[in-house]
């Protein structure tokens, strides 16, 4: 070989070197992170992922949906049962300076919905949903105030420069009752359905206090609340865990397009395929998640009762209300009567104030 050809050859090849190690590194995927509690994790799909844990994350969830779509690296730390409390002791510590996104919807179990939809499931003569659902409201417009204001400054702190989408929960009922073991009037399903408003209002104004945005499910679900046709929320249930929480469709139907704006820029549609990706990183999430199952088993799970007509407290109110509790036609004549006089009741307050 020449000198010259040899001093070419000798000079293309350091430029293609060169070339190569100009070429930018493959960039990782986004970190998402994903907190918060039965309404994020999944609870009611029916379909969870094996983690060690109660927490009942599913792969149909909404923020396993997202990140499928995105091919964002999920972290997720979402759980039924948490409050703002577990969310800080367990969840936090997942963020970083290098997370890019966060969703988080938090605080129905901080306010006991599921002790007040328990409460509320039982026969009038026996319950005190009114003072149930006062309570959780004097909560949700105090004390929760202050705790997610907290709650999110410390999420600002550990992940600075992270896009931080709240969430809030849908209207769970429509007006009617069509489980035969249950005993919501529509006065107490209507009250139930502002008391979820409510705590979205609170959210959406604490979440705008620390520069987050806020994601509202409520028009998404309109139509499709327990007892409508379709259904995407569980009604009580079997397994007892399910109930009153989102299915496969209110994830993919509702929680989804009314999230991904916030996360993604535009709206993820849930299709067969997308469905089978998310599916196909079980086993990932899985082994993600299982690090930090000690922590996660700590967290109480948040479950609505089913009514016990024949436990001594609803004995014992029988027995007040003159009520056969093995007659149904006793037991909903005295129901519609105690519904009827306890919304007058309230009617009543609301006048007076």
């Amino acid at each position: 070989m020449s000198r010259r050809r040899a001093m070419a050859t000798a000079a293309l090849g350091s430029a293609a070197a060169l070339a190569l190690t100009a070429l930018p590194a493959q960039a990782a995927a986004p970190s998402y992170v994903a907190l918060g509690d039965s309404y994020s994790s999944g609870t009611g799909t029916r379909d969870y992922i094996a983690d060690g844990t109660s927490c009942l994350r599913s792969v149909y969830a909404y923020p396993s949906l997202i990140a499928s779509a995105k091919g964002y690296a999920l972290t997720f730390r979402a759980c039924s049962g948490a409050t703002v409390a577990d969310v800080t002791r367990t969840q936090l510590s997942a963020l970083s300076a290098s997370t890019s996104y966060v969703s988080i919807s938090i605080g129905g179990n901080d306010a006991g919905f599921a002790d007040v939809l328990t409460e509320c499931a039982q026969p009038g003569w026996m319950s005190d949903c009114n003072g149930a659902v006062d309570d959780a409201r004097a909560f949700i417009s105090g004390t929760l105030k202050t705790r997610l204001s907290t709650l999110y400054s410390s999420i600002r702190a550990r992940a600075p420069k992270a896009r931080v989408t709240v969430v809030g929960y849908p209207r769970i009922f429509n007006g009617e009752d069509c489980n035969a073991l249950t005993w919501f009037s529509p006065a107490e399903e209507s009250r139930l359905n502002a008391t979820a408003d409510l705590i979205n209002s609170v959210t959406a104004q604490r979440a705008a206090a620390a520069g987050f945005s806020f994601a509202n499910p409520t028009s998404r679900f309109v139509g499709h609340a327990v007892c409508d046709s379709p259904e995407w929320i569980n009604g009580l249930s079997n397994p007892i865990e399910n109930s009153y929480h989102p299915k496969k469709e209110g994830h993919a139907n509702g929680y989804t397009p009314a999230v991904s704006p916030y996360l993604t820029g535009a709206t993820v549609t849930v299709t067969a395929a997308l469905r089978s990706t998310a599916a196909a990183s079980a086993d990932t999430l899985a082994t993600r998640e299982s690090r930090w199952a000690a922590a996660d088993r700590g967290i109480r799970p948040e479950r609505v009762l089913l009514p016990d007509l024949h436990s001594p407290r609803a004995l014992a109110a029988a027995q007040r209300a003159g009520v056969d509790v093995d007659d149904r036609a006793s037991v909903d004549a005295a129901d519609r009567l105690w519904s009827a006089r306890q919304a007058a009741e309230h009617r009543a307050r609301v006048a007076g104030r």
